[in-house]
């Protein structure tokens, strides 16, 4: 006889998963216990939304499914926030969630809650198994859902009763593991007028994004980009599919890129906010678009695509870089498109390098991102959330390498950093011990989960959390302004809705723990705590960086979100 509990644990065994993220508690105390017994990774969080955060990003670096655990009502309820935002990313994810006993439904029982209704919203798949006999069945489903097609969530419910229920060995119901998802290959046809469309271009642009990273096709896109010559442009996510230092890449003048560009070649990308719809201003009116995309759903989606192609990134690339190959097609460095990408890139580069040379203090972003990246190792994971935090950091901490960056992503959600470092430890620690993971946040964006520095230490991961702390959201208020709007009158008055106490020593926290933490006003600071954290192999390390309050980005032609939908 087996309960609901080891037909739980044994199932998610039996599919291959590795990781358990969670809080425990009524009614999922004996799963918990169940799961580490049968050989599952268990790690207890602080927030169910933290955990939630880890899990997906697991998930995204692994392109296997992490558990996410949590108990009824509230529970999770904090969760969901965290399924949105895989949904949104389209990241492979299972949350189970313990539940009210069915036989308290409807009189008020303990945390009830409608969960499985709740969840529908932001799930590939919803479910409450109705008997413990048939749960290898929902698990099984669960994972091959949120991994098949586009990515996304399965929630399964277990009430406390289905966790309890015993049942014989011999009616359980017996399901094999899921196999990887099928890879999806392009319309031949398809494929030729993609290659007669780029060939007539006249300023084609290759836009890579997470999609490429997540489907692993950066053997296919790097042999595209070296053997046609085509500029590239990556999204945040997708930085390091073809590496950020490659000459052929257009990051730095990115707004020209898009804006005059009339071809565009878009992997994995969608044509949303992040790339402003795909519309004039941001755009040409005329842009022709060539879109391959593992779900057909998304083609056409904001602009009709000239050339539409429902599949794997990879198989799509392969057949199109052989295409272009046995025509000899070449973007040449002479061609006037190419000299203008380069001009352009030059003069934003000469701007950012003469803001970042400043070392004035109080320090700007800039030249707090260039003193890290001067020193950090090469092709450390990067996590990184905040306003300017992100944004700035994306253009100066440069990616080599598929998925080392990890941040707010389409749904900018921010407090998702110190989670997906936590997660993207375990996956160095698994795949590349001595690679380092750095997590670069906003004071504001830290302080959403700034307690799982706890759940790093008990786990004994060396990830450096660095805080780039400007008193704010958005930007915050000088020590003596700040100091002086307190004493004028009520706080609740007085204090700007974007200020945060300025000044804050977040690096004390890891004196919690027995540990120092590094307070820093200069760049000969941050090198030697930088250096001083690359040192440290078995536990978190903090560092704190003051910087000017009132700190800005470069100008920028378009403002942030510019209307591109007319």
């Amino acid at each position: 006889m087996k309960n609901g509990n080891q037909i739980v644990a044994e199932a998610f065994k039996e599919q291959g998963v590795e990781y358990v993220f969670g809080i425990m508690g009524h009614p999922v105390i004996d799963l918990a216990l169940q799961m580490q017994a049968v050989g599952l990774q268990y790690l207890g969080f602080r927030n169910e939304q933290a955990a939630c955060y880890a899990a997906q990003a697991y998930g995204y670096l692994t392109r296997k499914p992490a558990v996410v655990l949590c108990v009824s009502g509230p529970g999770l309820l904090h969760v969901i926030g965290g399924m949105a935002n895989a949904q949104v990313n389209c990241w492979p994810l299972i949350v189970v969630g313990g539940s009210c006993p069915e036989d308290h439904e409807g009189i008020g029982g303990f945390q009830e809650w409608p969960q499985v209704e709740a969840s529908k919203p932001n799930c590939k798949y919803a479910a409450r198994p109705p008997l413990a006999a048939l749960i290898p069945l929902h698990v099984e489903k669960a994972v091959r859902l949120s991994t098949y097609g586009r990515p996304g969530v399965a929630y399964l419910d277990f009430p406390a009763t289905v966790l309890k229920q015993t049942v014989d060995e011999g009616k359980i119901y017996k399901v094999s593991r899921c196999p990887p998802p099928p890879l999806i290959f392009p319309d031949r046809q398809l494929i030729q007028e993609a290659a007669n469309l780029l060939m007539k271009a006249k300023r084609p642009l290759l836009i890579i994004g997470k999609g490429a990273a997540y489907g692993r096709a950066e053997k296919e896109i790097r042999s595209l980009v070296y053997s046609t010559g085509i500029p590239f442009l990556p999204t945040p996510m997708g930085k390091g599919v073809v590496p950020d230092t490659d000459e052929r890449c257009v990051s730095s003048a990115r707004t020209f890129a898009l804006q005059q560009s009339d071809v565009i070649l878009l992997l994995g990308a969608r044509l949303n906010w992040m790339l402003h719809f795909g519309k004039p201003p941001r755009f040409q009116s005329n842009v022709k678009v060539i879109q391959v995309d593992i779900c057909p759903e998304e083609l056409h989606n904001s602009v009709p695509s000239a050339v539409a192609i429902q599949s794997d990134v990879s198989t799509a690339v392969e057949c199109l870089d052989n295409t272009l190959k046995t025509r000899s097609w070449f973007v040449e460095k002479s061609n006037p498109w190419w000299k203008d990408l380069l001009a352009k890139s030059m003069k934003n580069r000469e701007t950012v390098h003469a803001m970042s040379m400043d070392i004035s203090v109080p320090l700007n972003y800039y030249t707090v991102f260039k003193h890290i990246q001067d020193i950090i190792p090469q092709n450390c994971i990067i996590c990184s959330e905040g306003a300017n935090t992100m944004d700035i950091g994306k253009t100066m901490l440069l990616n080599d390498e598929p998925r080392h960056r990890l941040d707010a992503a389409t749904f900018g959600t921010m407090g998702v950093g110190l989670g997906f470092a936590i997660a993207a430890a375990l996956y160095c620690k698994n795949n590349a011990p001595t690679k380092r993971v750095i997590c670069v946040e906003g004071d504001s964006a830290f302080g959403f989960s700034g307690m799982e520095i706890e759940t790093m230490f008990r786990y004994k991961l060396p990830i450096i959390i660095i805080i780039v702390n400007n008193n704010g959201i958005y930007g915050g208020l000088d020590t003596e302004t700040f100091r002086q709007l307190q004493a004028s009158g009520e706080p609740t008055q007085v204090t700007p809705p974007y200020s945060l106490t300025s000044e804050t020593h977040y690096e004390k926290m890891m004196g919690m723990f027995g540990r120092k933490g590094y307070f820093c006003t200069t760049v000969q600071d941050i090198q030697q705590a930088v250096k001083a954290c690359l040192q440290v192999h078995d536990a978190p390390s903090l560092i704190n960086i003051m910087i000017n309050p009132q700190a800005d980005r470069k100008e920028q032609k378009f403002s942030w979100l510019t209307e591109s939908k007319l």
